[in-house]
């Protein structure tokens, strides 16, 4: 037993939160800074119609996250189940199945999307103000895809074995290009909404290279062979059923987020600007509770394989706690400070004023998010995958949806930016109901 599984079976819960959490937490907030740093810096060019571009493009993003989420995070839950039955060649045949999974699914999404870009784009919501902003950042991006699958997919399974730290390494590396990068190209070179793309893509590959030297590193876990990636129908269908859950929410989150921006659009493209701002912003308090849950899970998956039921209820309930603490006191701070917040993203006293609202509206139900979010990695973590997708299929494709367009024709323009909590309340409900089910169900020991 190395030292990773020596913890996730006997640690205490401070060291399990600073061991496995910690990491995660961070790589969640750097992940959002990731993504902020590109509206931060065009926001410097004080053009409010970039934003809205940038903004317009992130449905795009979400999709590509979801597909790396499909195979990352059901290869983690995967990995992590095997550790504590003591399965190490389903490792090495989970790793290898998911690193060419990557790169043919990144090179489908990067064709398909060069193909029909403009046709995309007007899906998405721009217009002739945006469309061609919008399309010269999404050209760039997605020739990275097949890289930036890859970096998704192996930071899970690499926190799948424990090692939260190396993922930790590696998306800080990518992050630290971005951030020194987005500056010299956007507001130097006067690139734009270009430079930032490029700078997001360079980024990636840093990321790629950290990963790799991870896998090389641990070679006698991981593996890259094409031999060990043969399709085996039971390994691949556990894979994308534990990894459809939170690929399906982050899809379906895209979806409503494109039916959004063109609600939003059909008021004005600086609600689009503002809802830009605000939705990344409000990602800090979310992110951040979904990280706790997400470094807990290999725990949580670990000692649920290993049959200790103390255990593992313990983890569940701290975690649940700490997530919703550390989403109430993020979502304050934002709320508190939110006009600073916003004059650091555009001086545009219009983007100002909406953005005021749309603010509070992504993180006043930070604390409802936590719980919620807690529910599902419970459902996932212990192989109950089809709660887990019920769950993400309710609360984006079907509250989302449904409060969007309820309270859109009710508050106008302000209902449209409250649908999302809305959501997650509805959501909170009726994972709660479904916990109480399966609590009753007859125990599989």
């Amino acid at each position: 037993m190395n030292g990773n599984e020596k913890v996730m079976k006997e640690g205490k819960y401070s060291t399990l939160l600073l061991r496995l959490c910690v990491p995660s937490v961070m790589i969640m907030i750097v992940t959002v800074l990731y993504h902020m740093a590109d509206v931060f810096f065009i926001g410097q060019m004080q053009d409010a119609y970039k934003i809205a571009a940038v903004g317009l493009a992130g449905p795009i993003f979400t999709i590509l996250s979801g597909l790396g989420t499909l195979f990352g995070s059901g290869g983690c839950t995967v990995i992590s189940l095997a550790l504590g039955k003591g399965d190490h060649d389903r490792i090495r045949r989970v790793s290898a199945f998911c690193f060419y999974g990557a790169l043919l699914f990144g090179v489908v999404f990067a064709a398909g999307m060069l193909v029909f870009m403009k046709e995309i784009c007007l899906l998405l919501g721009a217009d002739s103000l945006t469309l061609q902003e919008t399309e010269a950042y999404l050209r760039i991006i997605v020739l990275f895809a097949p890289i930036t699958l890859f970096s998704n997919i192996f930071m899970n399974l690499i926190r799948g074995t424990g090692a939260a730290k190396e993922s930790l390494i590696a998306n800080l590396a990518g992050c630290l290009i971005n951030i020194i990068l987005d500056p010299l190209f956007i507001l130097v070179f006067r690139w734009g909404v270009q430079g930032a793309a490029l700078a997001t893509g360079i980024g990636n590959c840093f990321s790629a290279l950290v990963i790799f030297a991870c896998i090389w590193k641990n070679k006698n876990t991981f593996s890259l062979k094409i031999s060990d990636a043969r399709p085996q129908a039971k390994l691949v269908g556990q894979v994308f059923m534990l990894g459809l859950p939170l690929a399906a929410s982050t899809i379906l989150m895209s979806v409503t987020g494109i039916l959004m921006n063109n609600l939003l659009a059909s008021y004005d493209q600086i609600a689009v600007a503002a809802q830009s701002i605000a939705s990344r912003v409000g990602q800090l308090s979310s992110m951040a509770a979904m990280g706790i849950c997400m470094g807990m899970q290999p725990a949580i998956s670990y000692n649920f394989a290993a049959q200790d039921h103390e255990r593992t209820t313990e983890i569940l309930k701290k975690t649940a706690l700490v997530s919703m603490i550390i989403g109430i006191v993020i979502a304050l701070l934002c709320i508190v400070f939110r006009d600073t917040i916003l004059v650091g993203f555009i001086k545009d006293e219009k983007v100002i004023q909406v953005g005021r609202v749309a603010l509070i509206a992504s993180v006043c139900m930070a604390p409802i998010s936590a719980i919620y979010q807690m529910l599902t990695t419970y459902f996932q973590s212990t192989g109950r995958a089809g709660y887990a997708t019920a769950c993400s299929i309710l609360n984006k494709g079907v509250f989302f949806v449904l409060m969007m367009y309820v309270l859109g024709a009710v508050f106008g323009m302000y209902g449209i930016f409250f649908s999302g909590a809305a959501a997650e309340l509805l959501s909170l409900i009726a994972g709660v109901i479904m916990v109480v089910h399966v609590i009753h169900m007859p125990r599989e020991d």
